[in-house]
């Protein structure tokens, strides 16, 4: 008869009967006391810490047991790829294809042989791997950027368009060539602006016309998004407006001739773009141009204010194709197809219609990828559900981390450049932290619950587990975006969670599903009632945003430092990725964030903001405000300042006849001969001058613009510009520095004679002033990008700068070197000898300098 005895219960089990059996007491376990009775204070603290490396290790140990280190691979090969983008002067090819291969085969050896630091090894091999394919995928896509604006004659074949709220239409244009001047480097491809009510240009089609070509626009302010990065990995070279209507080349065309994947590429986005006008034609109005961005991605059709609404209210999300909408699209392919199949009772006994209804639903996301142009947000949110569904496949878990670290894994592999970017952050950092969530719900110790048995209480259930689930997900979903959305956007919706409670049950019961219907019955013409389904769904949400909008501010946040993304990131990302006690690692990394964040003190604001044109020049000043010089400062720039920095009130310039001399008089007075022909007195009209009338300034009339300047300078109060008419500005900063903006080359030599600082927007025969102040010109700032100035004490010329764009060039900013007259790019050598010193500030020597007029500088 078979004995065992269960020492830890105290019972024998003999023959099936428990019965209490004695139990054999173990020797007490030594005490606290009795263990350190003679221990010193030094081994108390050995032993505490030896204890906790072995607890550390068996959590290493379940991780690795768990198959959680794989969840690292996306992180390491992104850390890497985010590194090579970081560095000034990343390492070679082929020094990373070394590097890659020793760390990876020692690492095999040691994981062999079973040594430690096996893990260490491979980590280090996948992020030399992820520089790898940055280096990759920067050689591969070798844009050519615009240096510098210019205005020619663009000729090109139209592959893409997008329709804008007010009837005009953006267009990919794929150039083939330029005329009046040639350019020497033009650029593949650019995205022009076509105003007006002309007809179209159709995909294929030739189109012509004058431009006004820009390269993408740099950072706004140091540590700010670089658009030109972006631009050069989507192979856009340079952006614009046509002056005037383009006209149509007739002809072939071009996609009749193509073959291959251009020709099946046009047919793509031919068929994109007939989805979309299809749409806006049933529709109309926003809601039309919502649901055209719903379905094929294209957003520009929707008008500033419903645009602006959607972010304030945390419901821009929807109009991006991103995993929820692929989700949601695939997810109702899946249960309807399903749902049909079972109707046939012989066929679902038959076969497993769940797998048949999965690879209906993979087609159908798949259909979706491709009429939606395949963006980045909808590739990534494809490769996502794809690997979900062919789990279902191969019966293996459809929802997991490992399924979300192959998507990452793949879309690293193929587009690195994406993890710079907010889009893919905020993708994964939500999709992460929403299965881990409600990893551990499940996880959640189980009671008996409330049960309900009145009639109508299952679908009282039913409803609370929808209300609860989207408030669950809204919720996690904005906690974990909430830091990329400080960090790359300086701003939070305050009722993001509010809106999206009342908007993703309409979003999610009514929209896609009518929308999903409307694109299957679209070949048949058999849409336009479930598209007016999906559009009055898509009113009400507009709606909701609207009223979410206006119920508060957003919550504005200054420009984070330098480490706030990664180290936020990486406790997120142990927070998310692990299972055991680990994971407490990243709450706790999170916490020292925030307390950082929250104790450290106040970084001063910059004393001088300068756009990378240098045409708008800032004072930040007290209560959150900012002077400018000029009355309506570029929105595009001037919006990036006030998010970055917390700026609320704009301070416009005041005219210098006003501020200097009164109100204006029919006779102006001897102080304001300077104006030279063709350009305005202060409070008059102005005529546009001729170039040769802009050339003509005599000597008499820059020593008058001198003269004006210093009156202007000793009548102007400190932090706010005077101006005279759209010649030159000066203002006083603070601690008795001056600054002076300039619009004419002519004057720039009077102005280094008046102030400190002497910014002019365009181009200058001189690189600094001879009277010590420092001076940034068009030229110096297309090098260096926009600039901050924090200034110290006057008499000692304390000046520290700040440039968006320092050290070597690389791919996406070497363009900004190049010299259209010479044909070359400036060498590193050159442009520290040439320019003025913004990259080796020097402080300006101003004692009692002697003017110096028309000395140029």
């Amino acid at each position: 008869m078979a004995v065992v005895t269960d020492r830890g219960a105290g019972f024998s089990e003999v023959g099936g009967a428990a019965s209490p059996a004695p139990v054999a007491r173990a020797p007490p376990a030594p005490t606290d006391q009795g263990r350190h009775g003679t221990a010193s204070p030094i081994q108390r603290i050995r032993e505490k810490v030896a204890d906790g490396g072995r607890r550390f290790l068996t959590a290493l140990s379940l991780e690795r047991d768990h198959g959680h280190f794989f969840h690292f691979v996306p992180v390491l090969l992104g850390a890497g790829a985010a590194l090579w983008f970081a560095f000034g002067r990343p390492p070679s090819a082929m020094a990373l294809v070394t590097l890659s291969a020793i760390f990876a085969g020692a690492g095999r050896i040691a994981a062999i042989r079973d040594r430690p630091g096996a893990h260490l090894l491979a980590a280090a091999a996948l992020v030399f791997v992820g520089m790898l394919l940055a280096d990759l995928e920067t050689r591969r896509a070798a844009t050519t950027i615009l240096d510098s604006g210019v205005t020619t004659v663009v000729t090109g074949v139209v592959e893409r368009r997008e329709a804008g709220p007010r009837g005009e239409w953006r267009y990919l244009v794929r150039v083939t060539s330029t005329a009046e001047p040639r350019l020497k480097r033009p650029p593949e491809r650019v995205s022009l602006l076509a105003r007006g009510s002309q007809k179209a240009a159709g995909l294929g089609e030739m189109l012509t016309g004058r431009a006004r070509l820009s390269p993408p626009s740099g950072p706004a302010l140091p540590g700010l998004n670089d658009f030109a990065f972006s631009s050069y990995f989507s192979n856009i070279g340079a952006v614009g407006f046509f002056l005037g209507a383009p006209r149509l080349q007739g002809g072939e065309k071009a996609g009749d001739s193509e073959t291959g994947w251009a020709a099946g590429e046009h047919v793509l986005f031919s068929l994109r773009d007939g989805i979309s006008t299809r749409i806006r034609d049933v529709i109309g109005g926003d809601p039309g141009a919502f649901a055209a961005s719903i379905v094929t991605g294209e957003r520009r059709a929707m008008s500033r204010e419903a645009t602006e609404a959607l972010r304030l209210s945390g419901l821009a999300h929807i109009t991006a194709i991103s995993g929820l909408n692929m989700a949601l699209a695939s997810g109702i392919f899946f249960v309807g197809l399903r749902m049909a199949l079972s109707l046939l009772p012989g066929l679902a006994q038959a076969i497993a219609i769940k797998k048949i209804a999965a690879g209906g639903a993979l087609v159908a996301a798949f259909a979706y990828l491709l009429i939606s142009g395949y963006q980045v947000s909808a590739v990534r949110a494809f490769l996502m559900t794809a690997i979900m569904l062919i789990a279902v496949l191969f019966d293996r878990p459809a929802i997991s981390l490992r399924n979300l670290s192959l998507a990452a894994i793949v879309i690293i592999a193929l587009t690195p450049s994406a993890v710079m970017g907010p889009s893919f952050q905020m993708s994964f950092a939500a999709t992460a932290a929403l299965i881990a969530g409600y990893a551990a719900w499940r996880r959640r110790p189980r009671g008996s619950g409330l049960r309900l048995s009145f009639p109508g209480a299952r679908l009282l259930g039913e409803g609370g587990k929808l209300i609860g689930g989207t408030f669950l997900t809204s919720f996690i979903g904005g906690l974990s975006t909430a830091i990329f959305a400080v960090a790359h956007f300086h701003r939070m919706a305050p009722h993001g969670l509010e809106a999206n409670l009342a908007a993703m049950p309409i979003i999610s019961m009514m929209v896609m599903p009518a929308g999903l219907i409307a694109m299957l019955l679209m070949p048949f013409g058999l849409d336009p009632p479930f598209l007016a389904i999906m559009g009055l769904g898509l009113e009400w949400v507009l709606v909701i945003a609207h009223a979410v909008a206006g119920w508060d501010e957003p919550i504005g946040f200054a420009r984070m430092p330098l480490w706030f993304l990664p180290t936020a990131s990486l406790g997120l990302l142990l927070l998310t990725l692990l299972r055991t006690r680990l994971r407490h690692a990243g709450s706790a990394l999170l916490a020292v964030v925030v307390a950082v964040l929250v104790l450290r003190p106040v970084t001063p604001a910059p004393d001088i903001l300068i756009s990378e044109d240098g045409r708008l020049v800032g004072l930040p000043g007290p209560q959150e405000s900012v002077a400018t010089n000029r009355a309506r400062p570029p929105r595009f720039i001037f919006d990036q300042w006030q998010a970055a920095l917390r700026l609320k009130t704009h301070v416009a310039p005041q005219e210098v006849q006003a501020a200097a001399t009164g109100p204006p008089r029919k006779t102006p007075p001897p102080s304001t001969a300077l104006v030279p022909a063709g350009a305005a007195l202060p409070g008059q009209p102005r005529q546009a001058p001729s170039i040769a009338q802009r050339r003509q300034w005599s000597e008499q009339e820059i020593q008058a613009t001198g003269a004006l300047m210093r009156e202007a300078v000793k009548a102007s109060g400190q932090g706010r510009f005077q101006c005279a008419s759209k010649l030159w500005c000066v203002a006083q900063v603070r601690d008795g520095w001056t600054i002076a903006t300039v619009d004419e080359p002519a004057l720039v030599g009077g102005a280094c004679d008046v102030a400190d600082i002497v910014i002019s927007a365009r181009r200058v025969g001189f690189s600094s002033c001879r009277s010590g102040a420092r001076l940034f010109t068009a030229e110096t700032l297309r090098r260096s990008g926009a600039v901050e100035i924090h200034l110290g004490r006057r008499d000692a010329g304390e000046m520290a700068l700040a440039t968006s764009f320092e050290g070597p060039a690389r791919a996406w900013s070497i363009h900004r070197r190049y010299d259209w007259r010479s044909g070359s790019f400036l060498s590193e050598t050159a442009e520290e000898t040439a320019g003025p010193a913004i990259f080796e500030p020097t402080a300006p020597e101003r004692a009692d300098i002697e003017a110096i007029s028309g000395s140029g500088g």
